[in-house]
């Protein structure tokens, strides 16, 4: 089979494999999209963000966004059968903690990454886990799957766990993948959203998802604009999608008096001022990272109840033979969500 390598060094292989063999609990997809995430740049340039020694070794095959077809199954398999269309949770558990029980793999101290420690999904086949296949319901198309189990899924819970309602006006900040699915959430749960970026068609893009105002922080002037446009309130929420110090900062300096904040963008380091930033303000601020697996079939009705397609946020999409110009144009911000798709008559232009 077909198979991506990041060999760390800013370049892109495409190799041959054998097709993997189910084992004991485990399952064989036949990959049908595998989306190219902010985090993998880190296996581009040979920094991994996350993962064991594996991790950026350019042995393991990058694609923590993957959905498809099971094509066969291993010994002791029960939910999940050949045929079933499925998405891949990123997160790989003990499954016997009392954080995968919970359903938050991603917390097990034993956790590894799909794409980062074991091999992913920028492929013609995966083999993973029966626990972490999520049923891909007809009205969705695979492209929808691989967006749920990463971007839309961590703004789900994010916002979930954030309360946000029609009573509330987010601001968020960066507008890439994380920050198109924020808009996206938002607006279905009933919020106003103030979308900031300094990209024009990222700021273009956000207002056809439903963005009610657009901020371009090219000016320095994007703090003045958020407080014109809620009475110099600020807003009751503010999501930093950016991973850069100066957007968390906005988010902060962004979030109204006693309102609430997240932090979603990777980020390895940051100068705040927390007097003033939050705990003179007694912000609720968090953390937003991935999604507890028991959310998902929550996630999927919230979807189909709300007519959204996920998949609006792909910009280009991509043979898995054209993976070193899909990854180059990620890496130079000349492509914003890039999927890997296997169908030979999909075309492969602009969504946007």
């Amino acid at each position: 089979m077909k198979a991506v390598l990041l060999p760390g060094d800013g370049t892109v292989e495409v190799v041959e494999r054998p097709i993997p063999v189910p084992s004991m609990n485990q399952v064989l997809i036949k990959v049908r999209s595998s989306a190219i995430c902010a985090s993998d740049l880190s296996l581009y340039s040979g920094n991994a963000v996350v993962g064991g020694n594996l991790a950026g070794s350019g042995k393991i095959i990058p694609g923590h966004e993957a959905a498809g077809d099971v094509v066969e199954i291993g010994e002791g398999v029960r939910s999940v059968a050949v045929g079933d269309r499925v998405a891949v949770h990123l997160s790989i558990g003990c499954m016997h903690c009392e954080f995968c029980r919970a359903g938050y793999i991603e917390q097990c101290l034993q956790w590894q990454c799909v794409g980062f420690d074991v091999d992913g999904g920028d492929a013609e086949y995966i083999v993973v886990p029966e626990a972490v296949c999520l049923q891909l319901p007809p009205e969705l198309s695979y492209e929808a799957g691989s967006v749920m189990v990463d971007n839309f899924g961590t703004q789900y819970h994010t916002q979930k766990r954030l309360g946000v309602s029609g009573t509330d006006v987010v601001t968020v900040v960066g507008l890439g993948p994380m920050g198109a699915a924020a808009v996206l959430v938002a607006k279905a749960r009933g919020a106003d959203v103030i979308a900031v970026d300094l990209v024009p068609h990222r700021l273009e893009l956000a207002r056809t998802l439903g963005a009610d105002h657009v901020v371009d922080v090219s000016d320095g002037t994007a703090l003045e604009q958020i407080l014109a446009l809620t009475d110099g309130r600020g807003t009751e929420v503010a999501i930093d999608c950016s991973g850069n110090a100066a957007g968390e900062n906005l988010a902060l300096d962004a979030a109204a008096r006693l309102g609430r904040a997240a932090f979603v963008g990777e980020s390895s380091s940051a100068t705040i001022n927390p007097s003033e930033q939050f705990l003179r303000k007694e912000l609720t601020v968090i953390g937003g990272w991935v999604f507890p697996i028991y959310e998902y079939d929550e996630m999927v009705r919230f979807i189909l109840r709300h007519g959204i397609t996920p998949e609006v946020t792909v910009s280009h999409r991509f043979t898995l033979d054209e993976a070193p110009t899909a990854f180059r144009m990620v890496q130079e911000r000349r492509a914003d969500k890039v999927m890997f798709v296997f169908d030979e008559d999909t075309e492969k232009e602009s969504t946007q």
